[in-house]
């Protein structure tokens, strides 16, 4: 008898596997949004538990802006920058009372803080720094920490900190003086320079007495000297440039 041929077993047929495309994160912002609609509709309550430590815990997010080197305007416009970006970035939405659940979901803003190392430089890019942050600190406070050289303009960025939280390291050196400035020309050039001069320097030190516990007739007496004043971090806080030595 002829023999029967052996049919060949079948072998499964594999589907392609389709590979998962990762989301974006405003794809799964608008999903969790679409989530906790749902939920809220259906009148369920939402449990916000806290990101667990390990390997999926998120990183925490760095918010501190260098001031390190001559403040000009290349510096004025990177830490005018990361003000305003990190006052943004830095708002989120937590519960008024983390331990009810129904409590009022309120906003918070982290703080932002300022790394300051600098023997100085423009006058005016000073002032724009400490308007910004004085703008900046209506919403969100600011950390300042000073660090081995706070100088001419960096006392006055130092002591612009919100108050109680302007920091400086135990070794750092203070240093203020008069505004130095110079030109040359025609004499009726020379006067309208000078009287520039005179308004920086006031100016210096109306901001200084707002932002310290010294007097202007104190800031005056130690400028007349017309040296360099040198104080040590003790001293800063005494003079209320800074709140905290670390």
């Amino acid at each position: 008898m002829p023999k029967k041929k052996k049919q060949k077993a079948e072998e499964p047929v594999q589907e392609p596997v389709q590979q998962e495309e990762e989301l974006t994160e405003e794809e799964l912002d608008a999903l969790e949004e679409g989530f906790l609609d749902q939920l809220s509709a259906g009148g369920q309550s939402i449990i916000v538990l806290p990101p667990m430590s390990g390997a999926g815990a998120p990183e925490k997010k760095i918010r501190v802006i260098p001031v390190i080197g001559d403040v000009g305007e290349r510096m004025s416009l990177e830490v005018v920058a990361g003000l305003l970006t990190l006052r943004e970035t830095g708002k989120k939405k937590v519960l008024a009372d983390p331990s009810n659940p129904k409590s009022e979901i309120i906003e918070k803003i982290e703080p932002i803080e300022m790394v300051i190392s600098t023997y100085g430089g423009s006058a005016l890019d000073m002032f724009g720094i400490c308007d910004m942050m004085r703008v900046v600190q209506e919403e969100c406070p600011i950390i300042t920490t000073g660090i081995g050289k706070v100088m001419s303009a960096g006392v006055l960025i130092l002591a612009s900190g919100t108050k109680g939280l302007r920091r400086i390291g135990r070794n750092t050196r203070v240093m203020i003086h008069s505004v130095i400035g110079g030109t040359h020309g025609p004499m009726h050039n020379l006067e309208n320079e000078m009287e520039e001069i005179r308004w920086i320097q006031e100016k210096y030190i109306e901001t200084l007495v707002a932002e310290t516990d010294m007097t202007k007739r104190m800031v005056k007496k130690l400028l007349d000297k017309k040296v360099n004043i040198y104080l040590d971090a003790q001293q800063a806080v005494d003079f209320g440039i800074a709140d905290i030595i670390i």
